[in-house]
């Protein structure tokens, strides 16, 4: 079973990239370093960085269930951030999220994780797990918000860009148990 292109929620919609996104992608959250400090793709420096990640996106859409998606604002149209589902191997699935500075405190966050919960839950998917650097506590925050729990391991190796290219830092990992 595949994902929708297009999840709707009370105030966002969520929609598979598509090129003609790029530019709004690049200007409103991929390329600002303090925006994408925490997540797990480097900021984007060119366009052309921004238009290699919506074919990356395009990849993960047709090997996978679903993929990457937008989070636009139903009310004014706005491009507010990114989320979606990533399947890893030996069974994982992934989720995060991203939002431009102007997005942030608003909710958007929880309601977008929301929505990938009911996603996952409704494409048979047993667990989601999310990976969060120790610091960035409003991240962790909404995770627990949603039913996530600091996975038993506690931590996991994982790159963080923007702060040590190339090195591995602990993350920590939540997971959520998607039948309950």
């Amino acid at each position: 079973m595949a994902s929708p292109e297009l999840i709707e929620t009370s105030r966002l919609r969520l929609t598979r990239p598509r090129m003609s996104d790029a530019l709004p992608l690049f200007e409103r959250y991929a390329s600002d370093p303090e925006v994408v400090k925490y997540v797990g793709f480097p900021c984007h420096l060119r366009l052309a960085d921004t238009e290699a990640f919506i074919r990356y996106c395009d990849h993960e859409w047709t090997r996978a269930a679903a993929g990457p998606l937008l989070v636009w604002s139903r009310s004014d149209g706005r491009l507010l951030g990114g989320t979606g589902l990533g399947f890893e191997s030996g069974g994982v699935v992934s989720t995060g999220y991203v939002l431009a500075k102007d997005a942030w405190g608003h909710g958007y966050a929880t309601e977008s994780l929301r929505a990938m919960i009911d996603l996952a839950r409704s494409l048979a998917v047993p667990r989601l797990i999310a990976r969060v650097h120790p610091e960035h506590r409003p991240s962790a925050r909404v995770l627990e918000k949603c039913g996530f729990t600091l996975d038993s391991a506690g931590v996991e190796a994982t790159y963080f860009p923007n702060l040590s290219p190339g090195v591995l830092i602990d993350a920590l990992r939540y997971t959520r148990d998607i039948g309950t």
